[in-house]
């Protein structure tokens, strides 16, 4: 690896629909994580524990909000002259699509093709800012460059994993050696539980070669009025065909993995950090980000507190259990919350109670409030109650519910 030029490209600018309110008015990035982290914070602490400085971020969907949460990137030392850390907008040009617009993760890579081409790596690392792990990319490209491959994929069992699902993901067959035989993209019936985890090495001349090649394929295809699809996702086109070409490789990451793209899954990670099942936080390798800067968490004597982390700037004074709270939190004395993340700022009155919900920032629940269920089925998608960024809530919400941001209930 010593002589390989390394370009890592994190994708940063879907929409992340799937979290639904959490995402209607901000990207799913800079979505908190364990109380003062945002989940982005977690492939910038790879890259900079791995050493890897040349990292472009690109951004889309409510992209001023990626660029105010990561700043220059001097937190992880990427404020530099020389590769550093460089923001990449909205990709227009020639594209299938009306807007102009890239269509997904590998129509974006096609679209970035002569500016990666131009920069001359080696390898190109892609990679997702939801997902929740860690790992040293260096271990990935050791791999990558061990094996000759064209492109390795981290890998990743999720059996075990509550409410996870591989139908969810790019599902591997792997032989003894640790060649990818098989990829079947979002199978209705997975034939296993290990799956793609979206850090992927790619050989970049062999990657924009295949780009090109797959783009001239869709557009030969007389569709008559009809719009050209595109190259849309990894798993769509671009992954098939580097995998039937017999260098694709696997990376296992052994450690903790988390997909947080969905809110029962988001609710589930931070549950399994209040009760320690996770490896994500190690001295030897700090989660890095921009801290806020407040007074320390405060808890009245009348408070009870259970299983939980409590940010700084919180004041608690009624009954939490196993739940995370983001800084500026109020819990009033009275108040009850279970199992549930509450975001920046949320003010929980007295005698209002929360069960396995999700409270975004600045949000507000009164004496009559009832949110959520303390039977609600963690594995259901649809179960966990989501309220929306500067809610107001003094009404019965049933498990599933969801309150648009901005909204009095």
């Amino acid at each position: 690896m010593t002589s390989a030029k390394i370009l890592a490209i994190i994708q940063a600018g879907g929409a992340g629909g799937r979290m639904d309110v959490l995402t209607t008015e901000r990207p799913k990035p800079v979505l908190r994580f364990g109380g003062s982290y945002r989940l982005i914070d977690f492939v910038l602490s790879n890259l900079m524990h791995s050493r890897l400085d040349d990292v472009w971020l690109s951004v889309s969907y409510q992209g001023a909000s990626v660029v105010e949460a990561v700043r220059n990137g001097r937190a992880w030392d990427l404020d530099r002259t020389y590769g550093g850390l460089r923001f990449i907008g909205p990709q227009e040009g020639f594209s299938p699509h009306e807007s102009g617009m890239s269509g997904g993760n590998a129509d974006e890579l096609y679209m970035l093709r002569d500016r990666i081409r131009a920069e001359d790596p080696d390898i190109v690392l892609v990679l997702s800012a939801d997902h929740a792990y860690r790992l040293d990319y260096r271990e990935l490209i050791d791999t990558h460059l061990t094996k000759g491959a064209e492109v390795t994929l981290l890998s990743t069992d999720i059996s075990g994993l509550d409410g996870a699902k591989a139908s969810d993901h790019a599902v591997l067959e792997v032989n003894r050696l640790g060649r990818v035989t098989g990829f079947d993209y979002k199978p209705e019936s997975p034939t296993s539980d290990l799956i793609a985890a979206e850090a992927i090495a790619y050989d970049a001349s062999v990657m924009i070669e295949v780009l090109e090649q797959l783009h001239r394929e869709v557009n030969a295809v007389d569709r008559g009025e009809e719009e050209t699809p595109g190259l849309g996702d990894y798993g769509d086109l671009l992954l098939p065909r580097l995998v039937e070409r017999g260098k694709a490789y696997a990376h296992q990451l052994d450690g903790y993995w988390r997909d947080l793209g969905q809110p029962h899954h988001y609710l589930n990670a931070h549950l399994e950090l209040v009760r320690q099942q996770t490896d994500l936080f190690d001295p030897a390798w700090p989660v890095i980000g921009h801290q806020p800067q407040t007074l320390p968490a405060r808890i009245e004597q009348e408070a009870e507190v259970h299983e939980s982390l409590i940010s700084p700037g919180c004041v608690v004074g009624g009954r939490v259990t196993r739940s995370v709270l983001a800084p500026g939190v109020v819990i009033e004395p009275g108040a009850d919350v279970m199992e549930c993340v509450i975001g920046d700022g949320v003010r929980i009155r007295a005698g209002a109670k929360a069960w396995r919900s999700i409270i975004d920032y600045g949000a507000e629940l009164g004496p009559d409030a009832r949110v959520g269920s303390q039977d609600a089925d963690l594995e259901d998608p649809d179960a966990v109650a989501v309220i929306g960024r500067e809610s107001t809530v003094d009404s019965v919400l049933p498990a599933g519910a969801r309150l648009f941001p901005g909204t009095t209930a």
